[in-house]
This record gives structure tokens, C-alpha cells and sequence, in this order.
């Protein structure tokens, strides 16, 4: 043990060193900050936007020096050049440029994660480095080459390696409880995740993993790798990260800025039309129809009826001077708006424009005289300020909103029968709701189809855009002098800066830029949960990323969603034309092997497509199957799960458990709680607590969440939800499941 406390002591002085050099690094940037704070707003306007430009640049700084602060310094790698190379949170040099510390995501830090014995990359021995704030509380080799511990004597690297050998960082990681929020697995990061999170950034990579093998993690560890290793042509554009759920999004908010990383837009496919709020429900039948790629047809074809030919000729007297409006000008007019190919409204433009001119040339005519070109374009205003025209020229080429027009189709049988002749009258029926009804998740994805297709009049926007590449060409030009000038070069690009130059306000990030727009495309799009995507929802995504530059994350076995993906190829070959790759994940880290066993018998009984899963550990009495009595199923099992939790929730208040069950037995489930005096934790928004130590969740709630123990109600009734969601929820916990169960068990449960 004498050899291990020497080991704990030399790496103490090594963390206190790298620890040492970030409190300076702190130091100094605060002391910018004040600096640049103190100089007050004097100056030049010119002079105010640089300065409020470089405070920006400090307290991202800032921000990102105080995110390391947790375990800045997790592992070591040994090279077979006597060199040693610690790894870490971020990269540290001293004040001679010498490396300290290598950021996990650099090249040099890649051996760390992926050398074995067989390829060991120039490692002979590989450190995990564990502590508890700034203090080393242990330390766990993996020798990779032992003559290098024992100068030839077996003996002696027996005896030191059963010093250091300890339950190893990825172990203990696993069984401990259960927080509120996920973490990161920058320090235990394993070989087979570490290759997918340094896959090259082009083309779209499909992650297909089982429950528990890290599918999240890798997908947000993959888009801080990414803006690591590609900023300079990720940090203009911005990286989207969606996920299924609000709630979801709430567990994953605290990893990326663990990773150094803050400017990742987070969102769902719900929220992702800004302006648009989805908080309205539907019964499943009617979200799978709406999320079928023949609804983007639908809605084509309801653009193109608000443009339409008159049956007969309207006749306007304008100031003395008749003039027809033809049914043939009309056609003439719009096909030739057509051929510019641009959005409805937009297009309406030339339209108006080329019907307002054969109008003109009608007056003309009658005056029977030249007409100056300041005449005509008088003669031109008197038309477009006409009641009657404009009443006619807006029959014949209706401007129209994405939300008018999807309201229009649900709320007005004949719009949606003259829009989706291929769709039968009972399908119909299913879309039909009223005009003031809210929002749903699945409307979303029609409603941006239909501002793609509808699009603005951007006359002033073009304007406007043309004086704004102007203005931007020169701020990066005096952006680039004043880096020249500073030497900040290497902490922030010139673009970068000419955005923080705006002196019309407060300057906006990347990602708020980028959330409040709905047009913006981005330089990379990670997507988890992807399985639950329709076809709908992909063309959105797919607007969003021109370059096709994806992470797409999920398990086609846990699908729930009626419209989601049962096969990649099928529902990705029609999108990205074949030009997808696959990776998988085989080890589940989370769930103890009983449990997951169970789940895998249930999936292979329903027909699910599992993946190849393997369980990285086991615990003791982590299943447990409890039948209530027949009678009064309902509140039966619900208060059977109740005295559950009760019995399962820690003592001392720590883990995390959650109640899932079925949405028709929420209720039920509920009352049975409150009854045993346990109050699920809910916010102030109506949702599930992240914080509390007990939740009552559905299935589609869970997805994509962990918890220390599950009991689960019912499973026959979330198994008539769907299979997948069954699969879901029998798979969200590190330690217990308990199933409590009136009905009869579905197939595969028990052994």
C-alpha cells in the first residue's frame, strides 16, 4: 500500500500544478474583463463596439475556465518514449507554451481510449486519474507493457499492480446514483465509442445501439469533438442537437457546457419553427397520417390552388378609364411567376407586377398617346391602390400564412378534398379539427413545409441583406486588424468577432441567431432518439443541413411512435439516397444484466429488431416480479406500486425512482401514490421533476432517461401502447426493476 499512497501523492502534485495553472489562466482573463469593463463607454462608437466586443470574448472565456473545474485532470498515458501525457477537460500549457494538460478531443489524447494490449498505439500503460473536486482520491493502471513497470522481474509488477488495481473508473461510475441531470463520460470513454465520436464530420452517420450503450452520451460528446476539431467551420454556422423531449432536453442541458462547449442549439422537432408553440394532443392514428410524405404533396397542392383563374373577366373603372382583368392575362401571368420557381408569395410578386402592367398598357391605349415612363409608373400606383384590382389580383393569387393555410385545410372539408384527392374520406375525417384548435408536435413538420413553399415578399429583406453584406465585409476586415493587432487570434476568429461588433444592440450567439430563425442552416445536425422521426420530420431537419453533415442516434427496436423508423434503410434510403453509414453499439453500460435479459426475451416474443446487446455488469436481485390480485386490477396495481416505492426509495433521500407505467393508467397510478403519502415531483410548468427523487412518467417520457430504480405498472398495457415502448421503459434503470402486474406478464418477461 506504501507503493499506492507514493502513486495518490506524485499525481496530487501533478493535479495541483494543472489546477495551479488554471486559478492564473482565471486570474488573468477576469483581469481583462475588469479592464476592458473599466474603460466605461467613451469613446467612438467604433471604439465601443470593440470593447464591447472583446468583453464578450472574455466572458465566454470565463465561462469556459469555470466548467472545467470538475475533474480537470481524469487520466494519463505512458508512452513508450519515457514521455507522459496527462489528458483532461481542456488543453493547458505554461507560460512558455509547454503542454500540461491535452484536451480529450485533440489527436494526441486518442491512444488514451482506444490502445489495447494488441494494438497498444505507443502506450505501455494507460492511468485513470479519480477525484473528488481538487483532491486525488485514487488512481487505476492498465499496463499494456509490463517489463516497463518491473525491469524484468514478474514478481515485482505482480505486487505493485495489485496496489494500484482498485473497482476501475467505469465501474464505479455505473453504480453511482443517479442524479437529476446526466453526465459526462469524457474520463471512461470506451474504444467503440471513442471511434464514433471521431468519425469524420461529412456525410450522415447512423449510431444504432441498444439501451444503456451510450447513445446519447456519444452523440453529445461527438458534437463537442466536432466543434473542437472543425471550428473554424462549425462556429459561423452552429451545431443543432434535437431530442425527443423537453424533458429530455432538460436531463442532457448540463454536458455540453461540462465539455467547454455552450453554442449548440438544443431543441425538438416541436419547438423547432420559431413562433410556432405545440402543445396540443391527437390520437396516434392521426400523427402517423400527418407524418407520411404524401402530406408534403397535400400541402403543395394547397399552395397552388391559392393561385387560380378566374372563370370570367372582372371590369374595373378607374378615373374615366375601363379596364378588363382577363382570365387569359391572368394565366398567362401566373404561369410565367411559375417559371421563376420562387416561393408562393414571393413569386406573387411578379404576378402583381406583370398583371399591374398589362393594366397599364390597357390605359394607355384608351389615352391614344405616348406616355412618359414617370406617367406609366403614376398610371401604375393609381391601379395598385384600386380596391377592385387588388380584390382581384388577391382572388386570383392569395398571399397567405403557413398558419392560415394548415388551418384552412383542417378546418374546410372541401380545402382538404381539393388538396388530397389521394387520401379516403376516413382519412380525411382523421385531419378534421377545428380552425382555433392548438398546435401539435406533428403539425410542426407541415407547418414548415408550408413556409418553404409559401416563403415571404422580401422585396425590402433583399434590401436589407445587400447593405448588410456590405456593412459585414468591412466589420471583418477591421475584425481581422484589430486580432492582428491584439494577438487574440487564437481565441476567436475574425467572423467571429465582426458578429460581437454590432453596436444596433445587444449582440446574440451563434445559437441564438440561429434558434430565432427559422431558415438557418447549420454545419452539422445531431439527432437523437432518431427512431421516432417521421418522414415529415426529416425534410424538416434535412432543409436544415444542406450539406448532409449528420449524427443520427437511436434504436429501431425502442420506436414508439406509430410514423417511426422500423428499419434505417427504409426510412433513410429514400432521404439520403443510401449515402448513410452505420455504426453500432454492442456493450450496455446501464442496465444490470438480469434486467436487460428480460427486456431482450420480451423484444425477440413482440418481433422488435434488437441489436446485439451485451451487459458490461450484473447486480444482485435487480429483477423483481410482483402479481397483485385480479380483482380491482387498476387500483390494485397501483397501490401495489406504491408500496414499491416506498420500499425502494433510499432512505437517506439519494437515487433516483421513477413510476412508469402506461397513459390510460396514469391517473390510477397517481391517486395510489398520494394515498401512500408520495408525491411524484412535477415543476411549475407541469412536468416531470428532474431533481426529485420520485417521478410518474410514461413510457414516451422516459425515453432517453436513467434512473437507480424502475417499478413499472402494468406492462401488457404499455405493450398494447406499443412493443417499443415496453422495451423503453423495462430499460431506464441502473440497479432495480420492479414489475407489478395484474394482468397476465407479456411473453418473454420472466424466465
Amino acid at each position: 500500500m506504501a507503493g499506492t499512497n507514493d502513486e495518490l501523492a506524485g499525481e496530487q502534485k501533478t493535479v495541483d500544478v494543472m489546477y495551479g495553472r488554471l486559478d492564473e489562466l482565471r486570474r488573468a482573463t477576469r483581469a481583462r474583463l475588469a479592464e476592458v469593463r473599466r474603460s466605461g463607454p467613451a469613446g467612438s462608437p467604433q471604439n465601443r463596439s470593440e470593447r464591447d466586443a472583446f468583453a464578450t470574448l472574455y466572458e465566454d472565456r470565463v465561462a469556459q475556465l469555470e466548467a472545467v473545474e470538475e475533474r480537470l485532470v481524469f487520466g494519463r498515458v505512458d508512452l513508450d518514449d519515457d514521455t507522459r501525457r496527462y489528458i483532461g477537460r481542456m488543453g493547458l500549457t505554461d507560460d512558455e507554451q509547454t503542454p500540461l494538460l491535452t484536451d480529450w478531443r485533440a489527436p494526441a489524447a486518442q491512444s488514451f481510449y482506444r490502445a489495447t494490449a494488441a494494438h497498444p498505439d505507443g502506450v505501455v500503460r494507460r492511468r485513470h486519474v479519480v477525484t473528488r473536486g481538487r483532491e486525488v482520491t485514487g488512481v487505476e493502471d492498465e499496463v499494456l507493457d509490463l517489463s516497463v513497470l518491473t525491469d524484468g522481474s514478474p514478481d515485482d509488477a505482480d505486487e505493485r499492480l495489485a496496489g494500484l488495481s482498485g473497482e476501475g473508473a467505469l465501474l464505479a461510475g455505473m453504480r453511482a446514483g443517479r442524479t437529476g441531470r446526466m453526465g459526462d463520460i469524457v474520463a471512461t470513454i470506451q474504444a467503440e465509442q471513442d471511434a464514433i465520436i471521431r468519425s469524420e464530420l461529412a456525410g450522415a452517420l447512423v449510431v444504432q445501439g441498444g439501451p444503456g450503450t451510450g447513445k446519447t452520451a456519444v452523440a453529445l460528446h461527438r458534437a463537442a469533438y466536432l466543434l473542437y476539431a472543425h471550428r473554424r467551420m462549425l462556429e459561423r454556422n452552429g451545431v443543432l442537437l434535437v431530442g425527443p423531449s423537453r424533458t429530455f432536453l432538460r436531463y442532457i442541458d448540463q454536458v455540453l457546457p461540462s465539455l467547454g462547449e455552450t453554442g449548440v442549439v438544443t431543441t425538438t422537432i416541436a419547438d423547432l419553427v420559431p413562433g410556432v408553440v405545440a402543445t396540443g394532443a391527437e390520437d396516434p392514428a392521426v400523427a402517423e397520417l400527418k407524418g407520411r410524405t404524401v402530406m408534403a404533396e397535400v400541402i403543395a397542392r394547397a399552395v397552388r390552388q391559392r393561385q387560380r383563374i378566374p372563370a370570367q373577366a372582372t371590369t374595373v373603372r378607374i378615373d374615366g378609364v375601363t379596364v378588363v382583368i382577363r382570365p387569359g392575362d391572368i394565366a398567362s401571368a401566373i404561369n410565367r411567376a411559375r417559371r421563376n420557381h420562387r416561393p408562393h408569395n414571393q413569386a406573387r410578386v411578379t404576378f402583381v407586377r406583370d398583371m399591374l402592367a398589362r393594366l397599364a398598357d390597357q390605359w394607355v391605349t384608351q389615352l391614344g398617346q405616348d406616355v412618359p415612363p414617370d406617367e406609366r409608373g403614376e398610371i401604375i400606383n393609381e391601379l395598385r391602390a384600386d380596391r377592385d384590382v387588388r380584390v382581384a389580383l388577391n382572388l386570383a393569387w392569395m398571399p397567405t400564412s403557413p398558419q392560415k393555410l394548415l388551418s384552412d385545410l383542417y378546418s374546410r372539408p372541401w380545402r382538404l378534398e381539393a388538396a388530397a384527392p389521394g387520401l379516403s374520406p376516413a382519412q380525411r375525417a382523421l385531419l378534421a379539427r377545428d380552425a382555433d384548435a392548438p398546435w401539435t408536435p406533428a403539425d410542426v413538420p407541415l407547418l414548415d413545409e408550408a413556409a418553404e413553399l409559401l416563403g415571404e415578399d422580401d422585396q425590402a429583406l433583399r434590401a436589407q441583406e445587400r447593405a448588410a453584406a456590405q456593412q459585414r465585409a468591412t466589420e471583418v476586415a477591421y475584425a481581422r486588424q484589430v486580432l492582428e493587432s491584439t494577438g487574440a487570434g487564437a481565441l476567436v476568429s475574425a467572423e467571429l468577432l465582426a458578429d460581437r461588433f454590432s453596436s444596433s444592440g445587444p449582440a446574440l450567439t451563434t445559437a441564438e441567431r440561429a434558434a430565432a430563425d427559422r431558415s438557418w442552416t447549420y454545419g452539422h445536425v445531431v439527432v437523437d432518439e432518431a427512431q421516432e422521426l417521421s418522414a415529415m420530420a426529416w425534410r424538416v431537419l434535412l432543409r436544415r443541413v444542406p450539406t448532409r453533415s449528420l449524427t443520427i442516434v437511436g434504436d429501431v427496436a425502442q420506436t414508439s411512435a406509430a410514423g417511426g423508423a422500423r428499419s434505417w434503410e427504409r426510412m433513410l434510403d429514400p432521404l439520403l439516397r443510401g449515402s448513410w453509414r452505420l455504426r453500432e453499439l454492442t456493450v450496455n453500460y446501464r442496465t444490470p444484466a438480469a434486467v436487460a435479459d428480460a427486456a431482450v426475451r420480451m423484444a425477440r416474443a413482440a418481433g422488435l429488431p434488437i441489436s446485439p446487446l451485451t451487459s458490461a455488469r450484473d447486480v444482485t436481485d435487480a429483477l423483481r416480479i410482483e402479481r397483485t390480485t385480479p380483482a380491482g386490477r387498476d387500483e390494485a396495481a397501483a397501490s401495489a406500486a406504491a408500496q414499491a416505492v416506498a420500499s425502494t426509495v433510499d432512505a437517506e433521500g439519494e437515487g433516483r425512482v421513477a413510476v412508469i407505467c402506461a397513459a390510460a393508467d396514469l391517473a390510477v397510478v397517481d391517486r395510489a401514490m398520494h394515498a401512500h403519502d408520495l408525491a411524484p415531483g412535477i415543476t411549475s410548468a407541469g412536468t416531470a421533476d428532474l431533481d426529485a427523487p420520485l417521478v410518474l412518467l410514461t413510457a414516451a417520457e422516459s425515453k432517453g432517461l436513467e434512473f437507480d430504480a424502475v417499478v413499472l405498472v402494468e406492462p401488457a398495457d404499455l405493450l398494447a401502447e406499443s412493443a417499443g415502448a415496453l422495451y423503453v421503459a423495462m430499460t431506464r434503470p441502473t440497479r432495480l426493476l420492479h414489475v407489478v402486474h395484474a394482468t397476465d406478464l407479456p411473453a418473454g418477461i420472466a424466465d
